[in-house]
């Protein structure tokens, strides 16, 4: 067994036994304080984003906020990602990885409402914040924000760098393309945009984020209304595997059942970041009018990945692409959307929305790391991150796939449970702030006990 499966093996153990409860009680503890936010204000959240807000302290408008923060949810962990699961823990993955998305809802809105609570305000005028800050200044842990920050390097390399290029790369060779020269061609776009700062990346968001959202979506609907007759039948095998349901699923504690768990959850917390910390990162910032919108603004991020995610899901299954040997990642995908469409179109669609998911990301997490690492070593230095980023770029396409995904995988568990303990050990001031700010505006979501 070489060193990249055992640290999957031992990853696959960490997301059963630690970070499964964790997220899952947290999950509900936070859900329950706050009322079922995530689900109650999806309407505000959407509100958000659409109104004229009166000018704040801040850097970027809300919306270009929440575009930055889908642009580094909407990568390549909702198509090549939705593959993986599947192969890797079967249909059942989906349904555990909606439950990972609600409980994750919430603890993404608490890091938020911290991230803008905690953020600070540098020499040159620009706003920072995120997990490294609520960790220090909030809990006094600055061991844990020096980690986080570390993790987020860590993430911003093999979630926001080396998967996103390598699920490009895939597709790219099946048509003769030299993966290698590929990859350097997006280093130097990512780089003309990335030097640009928050202002250009979140400025392109807002651009390429509807788009890429609606071509991709557009299509996979299509197909899944050609293959309308299977739907239903797809959803039941996915519930039938989750839940060890079916024949072959081995019981409720079968292994099946377990590997779907671990799955479902590692690829929900790779497409969604909903509790990994970057969230905040970016939504620090926004132009502020109070600390609980800007957390419910980002409500409705999960909400798009998911559908994203399960609009993918369904043509893997539908299609029966997921049954087909010798099919990983991308291939897999490109492959149903040329059965699903019944022409070569199909794969060239997915090829595109990929080139927009993945360089998209790659920014977005970029300005993560960056900040991360002019937490570690000072704003002075900063810049340099930026130069190495670009730099590394090109060594996704000669990496394994099996390699990547376990490196990605382990950089989401870690970043993840340290940002819980943050969220837990000041959840109650989030509780409380939420609730004084709705019963000031009288709105209807809490109550007091």
């Amino acid at each position: 067994m070489d060193f990249f499966t055992l640290l999957g093996h031992y990853n696959h153990y960490f997301t059963l036994f630690i970070v499964f409860p964790a997220v899952i009680i947290s999950g509900i503890y936070l859900t329950l304080r706050l009322r079922f936010v995530q689900m109650t204000n999806l309407k505000t959240s959407v509100r958000c984003l659409t109104s004229k807000q009166p000018t704040r302290e801040g850097n970027i408008s809300r919306f270009r906020a929440v575009c930055s923060v889908l642009a580094g949810n909407l990568g390549t962990g909702n198509i090549s990602g939705m593959a993986v699961a599947i192969a890797t823990g079967g249909p059942g993955a989906l349904v555990w990885m909606w439950i990972m998305v609600f409980f994750g809802s919430v603890i993404q809105y608490v890091s938020c409402v911290l991230g803008v609570s905690y953020r600070r305000k540098t020499a040159s005028g620009e706003y920072v914040g995120g997990p490294m800050y609520y960790l220090r200044d909030g809990l006094g842990c600055n061991r844990l924000a020096i980690g986080f920050a570390a993790l987020t390097l860590f993430g911003a390399i093999s979630i926001g760098n080396f998967a996103q290029i390598n699920s490009i790369v895939l597709p790219l060779e099946k048509l003769g393309c030299n993966a290698f020269y590929c990859s350097l061609g997006i280093a130097v776009i990512v780089g003309l945009v990335v030097l640009g700062g928050i202002q250009r990346i979140s400025r392109l968001a807002s651009y390429l984020v509807p788009f890429k959202a609606l071509l991709y979506l557009g299509t996979a609907f299509l197909i899944i209304g050609i293959y309308r007759e299977e739907v239903i039948p797809a959803f039941k095998l996915m519930v039938n595997e989750a839940f060890g349901l079916s024949a072959i699923g081995g019981g409720i504690f079968g292994a099946g059942v377990l590997k779907a768990i671990t799955t479902g959850f590692d690829r929900g917390l790779f497409a969604t970041d909903a509790g990994l910390g970057i969230v905040p990162i970016l939504q620090a910032s926004a132009r502020s009018e109070h600390p609980v919108l800007d957390g419910i603004a980002t409500l409705i991020a999960p909400l798009v990945v998911m559908i994203v995610c399960t609009a993918t899901g369904l043509v893997l299954i539908v299609t029966g692409a997921s049954e087909v040997a010798g099919l990983k990642s991308t291939n897999m995908v490109t492959h149903a959307f040329s059965t699903g469409l019944n022409h070569p179109v199909g794969g060239y669609i997915v090829i595109a929305a990929l080139l927009l998911f993945a360089f998209t990301t790659i920014m977005a997490w970029c300005y993560c790391g960056e900040k991360a690492f002019s937490y570690l070593s000072g704003k002075d230095n900063a810049h340099w991150f930026r130069y190495c980023y670009i730099a590394i770029v090109p060594l996704g396409s000669l990496l394994h796939v099996e390699t990547i995904w376990v490196l990605a995988d382990v950089a989401v568990s870690l970043m993840l449970s340290i940002n819980l303990f943050g969220i837990l050990g000041l959840s109650t001031d989030v509780i409380h702030s939420t609730r004084k700010y709705w019963k000031e505006t009288n709105r209807p979501l809490v109550t007091e006990e």
